[in-house]
């Protein structure tokens, strides 16, 4: 650390070093106002801002060494645990919200009510869930993780538990769609962006692993949740659920509190009113700067896209195989066997993806593709009436389906960088949930205009063909190579005045500037 010289003085060599080592990016400008030094005529060099300028400067590690932590990275140790916290929250949101459908006949008949409307529950929970991962992503850019999913887990037992008193629709749509949503909401996000900033190398294995725990709950929880309903009643299975879901709350216990890397930017209450400050504020927590990113926007259209036809197997296959003439066991078993081809997908995805044979865009293309191009074959599969077939293509589909799973959510921090992962999982769930509800109802709609679900599985087989497209524009899409992620830099209201002052000094006419040095 060194003091910046009186007015009228030269910087010594050896601080002119140290300075031009720190931050190679400005030393053009840095050399013409060392020169002016001398004259006094550097208005940059005498005032106050330039002494803090240096003094943040000298704080900064050398580029050497910030690269190779940079590259060494965290990759493991508590990180195995978060996973295996990850593994049980996400089961307790997906694997849970998967296997809501043994209360589906319950409701219909306690209640007297059409299917739509029973239907609209789930519906609420799952929207729910995605529109507020904004906030739980901006709520832990603004306090931390562990509480946020702490949190989540207490709204998501409360949910369940007071479902379990209802006496109509509206208290399950509120109970179970807004209250236990919400704390989804604030559970999932959070969860996978702490797992991703504890991995680098074996990040997408981490996901895999983590994910997988949704396919084996739905196997799990469909029988255990149809026990309960015999046994307890639909009300005493909700209540026992509510107190399962409480086992949140010690998953995000185990997260590590962080410290923040960067504060807020200070706002001068006198240059800036207090309602632009908040708006400020609320911006910067929700990373609402990603959404005038173009590969941002080009990577969020290409999920949104791919959501529309991705669920559409998991509600129609097995009416679809029955309609094609099979048993109710096996069009059941073909939903299942795509079940569990989707949970060795997404642990095989994770694996192969750490490899780092081929880059993470690349993999989530042809995965997309793959899925499908499946997705389009089965109702032709089933059309010749075999079985086998439709058994295969169901198994290819599971596999592409839930590898691809692995791979979208780690392709998040090479395109917004680690720093901003977490605003950006939020907003892609939050603009994807809208392509996620029109999928299902769009399928329904075709086949009720066709009498079959032959159309119903080509759209959406190619809106993933149409995904995989749109994610070919991204910038260098075509390269070996990942890009540097980009890096935010936020200024407050004296940065802003030093660099428009450095780009007045720099823009000097070169005689000037030697008449002054004279």
């Amino acid at each position: 650390m060194f003091a910046w010289p009186q007015k009228n003085t030269y910087l010594s060599k050896w601080n002119f070093k140290t300075v031009m080592s720190h931050d190679p990016g400005v030393n053009p400008t840095l050399s013409r106002c060392f020169c002016l030094l001398k004259s006094g005529a550097c208005s940059f060099c005498i005032s106050p801002s330039a002494d803090k300028f240096l003094l943040d400067m000298t704080d900064v590690k050398p580029k050497a060494e910030s690269q190779s932590d940079e590259a060494e990275g965290p990759d493991g140790g508590w990180g195995w645990v978060l996973v295996g916290a990850m593994f049980v929250s996400t089961s307790l949101v997906f694997g849970l919200m998967r296997s809501l459908g043994i209360f589906f006949v319950e409701f219909v008949q306690y209640f007297d009510e059409s299917a739509q409307a029973i239907s609209w529950i789930s519906s609420t929970g799952l929207a729910t869930q995605q529109f507020f991962s904004p906030l739980g992503a901006a709520l832990c850019n603004a306090y931390n993780a562990r509480v946020v999913v702490m949190t989540g887990g207490c709204l998501a037992a409360l949910g369940l538990i007071l479902a379990s008193q209802a006496t109509c629709l509206v208290h399950l749509y509120l109970t179970m769609g807004v209250i236990s949503g919400l704390g989804w909401g604030l559970v999932f996000t959070p969860m996978v962006a702490t797992v991703m900033a504890n991995f680098t190398r074996r990040r997408t294995l981490a996901l895999g692993l983590g994910f997988s725990s949704i396919g084996l709950s739905s196997f799990a929880f469909n029988p255990l949740f149809q026990l309960l309903v015999e046994k307890y009643t639909w009300r005493g299975a909700l209540l026992i659920l509510g107190g399962l879901s409480l086992n949140i709350v010690p998953c995000g216990a185990l997260i590590h509190p962080q410290r923040r890397s960067k504060a807020p930017a200070k706002v001068d209450p006198e240059t800036n009113p207090p309602r632009a400050s908040l708006l400020q504020r609320i911006s910067s927590y929700l990373e609402l700067s990603l959404l005038f990113e173009r590969p941002y926007i080009t990577y969020t259209l290409g999920v949104s896209l791919m959501n529309v036809g991705y669920f559409v197997p998991y509600f129609h296959l097995v009416a679809h195989s029955r309609q094609a003439g099979f048993s109710e066991y096996q069009a059941a078993f073909v939903m299942s066997a795509a079940g569990a081809s989707d949970i060795l997908g997404r642990v095989a995805s994770g694996w192969f993806s750490d490899l780092g044979l081929f880059r993470l865009i690349h993999l989530l293309s042809m995965w997309t593709f793959l899925a499908g191009v499946f997705i389009m074959l089965l109702p032709v599969s089933s059309l010749s009436g075999s079985y086998a077939a439709l058994m295969v293509i169901s198994l290819l589909y599971g596999f592409s389906a839930g590898a691809l799973t692995s791979v979208v959510f780690a392709v998040v921090p090479l395109i917004v960088g680690v720093e901003r992962m977490m605003g950006g999982l939020g907003l892609l769930q939050l603009i994807e949930s809208s392509a996620g509800l029109l999928g299902t109802p769009l399928s329904g709609f075709l086949k009720d205009v066709t009498g079959n679900y032959v159309a119903s599985f080509m759209v959406s087989g190619g809106f993933l063909i149409l995904a995989t497209l749109t994610m070919a524009t991204l910038p260098h899409y075509f390269s070996c190579r990942d890009p540097p992620p980009p890096q935010k830099r936020s200024l407050n209201d004296k940065d802003k005045g030093l660099h428009s002052e450095l780009e007045q000094i720099n823009s000097l006419p070169a005689d000037t500037n030697r008449r002054e040095e004279s």
